[in-house]
């Protein structure tokens, strides 16, 4: 994506269902679960770089044994930061005591970090906090070892406010709005009540408080704490948990919003956001690893027993859709076919574009990611052109000479690399994002690789600002001599905030967002923004489910034809010869290529929580009234 925006974070959760020593002797090291969890986080660094973290807890500890330990990273390579500390410790452990080497009971005993139960996090800030006190997970402490919680997620909440304010009224002091904060005190509060009612009802039992513990991690109902604490969640999330004496979940939103999947046999319980890093990191097969259902949580239990519970009422599956476009490794089966499929189906406006001049037209892609997508366009593009070539044989007939069969058979479409980024030179630019001079050559051209007066077609994830188009991109390339170059976006026109984990809040950031408003300039039509507005102002402070997302009025003038050729016209530099098309996927083909992830919110406006339409509201109102801050 040519345009930065914020990733998606990434949980890990590995359960050992063995005793630590049945992967020392299989595997060779009791670190099995430590090694397994440092590449289900490197294998999902792709979601997340402003930092990482780690957790593990040992089971059956006595009493004054440390069975906790945990290791966050804000480094510039937190993953990588955090293993280092992690594989330091123990091996000054093993170097000063070389008796721990053989004995996996030593180790579990006086080495941290190597339990049964281990959660790992990589995290992409959507507010742009990126100290250590930001990154996952969290830790709620207690001395009772059932109310110890350590909670991480890739989620956000649209009503962080009021659930600040429904702990408060429990009597609580949270130490700051955030949903992180807000979400692990609202379970941590059901995970106390629960405590404390079973300790009275065993107690009742005639049982001492000390053999009251293993009945209450036994008796304990994490699905009944799990529904309790989300019942006013409005927001979209995959959040992992960990109970001090050994418990687990992994819970996800009703609508499905953020991904979570699993797999399980006699050696481990695994949860992660991608189903690619669990069939790498252990080997398995595409049909054994399972999408969590949305709605439902996976709960381990000390014992090992692991089952899937159903926490809130699941509605319309909205899964996200930019987990496909873009979020999401490639590697996956589905989401390669998915990424291919958007490149076959933006192909006919391309043909429009280009005037089905194929023998003079060059396609590429900008930047790497696209590459998927790019070979979907590429196929379609010889599909087009076998068809054509086998009606032009057919109406020559057998009179067809061999150097005519040739001059037909040899048209293809015509493949360049035609832009490389420096990324070196990116990392540098982005100290100080004002040296325009500089932007202009984040990107290395191929010369040569474009003739002159070709037309040149570039797909890219999505065109989001556009600011790199406008102020690298677009120039560089046009030193190629182009005709035109033809700008393809594999995914909608983002027109919406994102309020469920992607880092999209302003609307006056969105290049679509301004497209439109220079259309109602043109057209005499901007009394309508005002409308808007107070429409939007009326229902600020409705406690109403049925809120209505007005700013859909914004865009309702116009077909996404004139706002793509107005965004065209915005992106275009004053100094470019070439002629320059911009071309948007529509959101009929994004649903025939991603049928199962139809949660389009950012593109079409539909949001599937009532909290989604107030804050897209109230990003509307700061928009008009000209503040320049986030609406979640």
């Amino acid at each position: 994506m040519s345009d930065a925006i914020k990733h998606e974070c990434g949980i890990s959760l590995i359960r050992l269902l063995k005793p630590l020593e049945y992967y020392k002797e299989k595997y060779g090291t009791a670190f099995y679960g430590v090694n397994k969890m440092y590449l289900m986080m490197e294998k999902q660094h792709n979601r997340g770089q402003d930092g990482a973290g780690f957790a593990s807890i040992k089971l059956d500890m006595a009493p004054g044994e440390r069975y906790m330990s945990r290791v966050r990273s804000a480094n510039q390579q937190p993953i990588q930061d955090i293993f280092a500390q992690i594989n330091a410790r123990i091996n000054t452990s093993l170097t000063e005591n070389p008796d721990y080497v053989d004995n996996v009971q030593l180790q579990k005993s006086n080495i941290p970090y190597i339990g049964e139960l281990l959660m790992g996090h990589v995290r992409y800030g959507t507010f742009g906090k990126n100290s250590i006190e930001n990154v996952h997970p969290f830790l709620r402490q207690n001395n009772w070892m059932h109310r110890n919680l350590i909670v991480a997620g890739n989620f956000n909440m649209t009503n962080v406010d009021e659930l600040f304010g429904n702990l408060v009224e429990l009597g609580q002091h949270p130490k700051e709005m955030a949903d992180t904060i807000t979400v692990m005190e609202k379970i941590g509060h059901f995970l106390d009540d629960a405590v404390a009612k079973l300790y009275k009802q065993i107690k009742k039992e005639g049982y001492n408080k000390r053999e009251a513990s293993p009945l209450i991690a036994e008796r304990l109902n994490v699905g009944k704490i799990l529904r309790k604490a989300s019942k006013n969640w409005d927001g979209g999330y995959t959040m992992g948990g960990l109970l001090g004496h050994g418990d687990a979940f992994v819970v996800r939103d009703p609508a499905g919003i953020r991904p979570a999947y699993y797999y399980k046999d006699d050696e481990i319980v695994v949860v992660a956001s991608e189903r690619p890093a669990i069939q790498t990191v252990f080997n398995v097969k595409y049909d054994d690893v399972r999408e969590l259902d949305p709605g439902h949580a996976i709960i381990i239990k000390k014992d090992g027993s692991a089952k899937l519970e159903q926490i809130q009422e699941p509605t319309v599956r909205k899964a996200c859709s930019f987990e496909r476009i873009y979020f999401s490794r490639g590697s996956d089966k589905e989401i390669y076919q998915e990424r291919k499929m958007l490149g076959k189906l933006v192909f006919p406006q391309i043909l429009k574009s280009i005037d089905h001049d194929l023998a003079h037209t060059v396609f590429s892609y900008i930047p790497n990611t696209a590459e998927t997508s790019f070979f979907g366009m590429v196929k379609e593009a010889q599909n087009y052109l076998n068809k054509r070539k086998e009606e032009q044989i057919l109406a020559m007939g057998p009179e067809i000479t061999r150097k005519e069969l040739h001059e037909i058979l040899d048209v293809r479409p015509r493949i360049e690399k035609v832009a490389i980024k420096d990324a070196k030179l990116r990392t540098f630019i982005t100290q100080d994002s004002s040296r325009d001079d500089l932007v202009t050559h984040v990107y290395d051209i191929s010369y040569g690789s474009v003739k002159e007066n070709d037309n040149l077609v570039i797909i890219d994830d999505s065109i989001v600002r556009g600011t790199t188009l406008k102020k690298s991109i677009l120039k560089i390339l046009d030193r190629l001599s182009p005709k035109k170059i033809i700008v393809v976006s594999s995914a909608p026109q983002i027109r919406y905030p994102d309020c469920y984990g992607i880092d999209m809040a302003k609307l006056e950031d969105f290049v679509a967002f301004k497209a439109a408003q220079a259309l109602h300039e043109e057209h005499g039509t901007t009394k309508i923004i005002k409308d808007i507005y107070e429409k939007c102002l009326a229902q600020l402070d409705s406690k109403d489910k049925d809120v209505v997302n007005y700013v859909k009025e914004f865009y309702q003038p116009f077909s996404a034809e004139q706002i793509s050729k107005k965004i065209a016209e915005i992106l275009s530099p004053e100094s470019i010869n070439a002629e320059v098309d911009i071309i948007y996927q529509s959101i009929e083909s994004l649903h025939e290529a991603c049928p199962n992830n139809l949660g389009d919110w950012y593109f079409t406006g539909n949001y599937p929580t009532p909290g989604g339409n107030k804050v897209v509201n109230r990003a509307f109102i700061n928009f008009y009234e000209g503040k320049n801050q986030r609406a979640y």
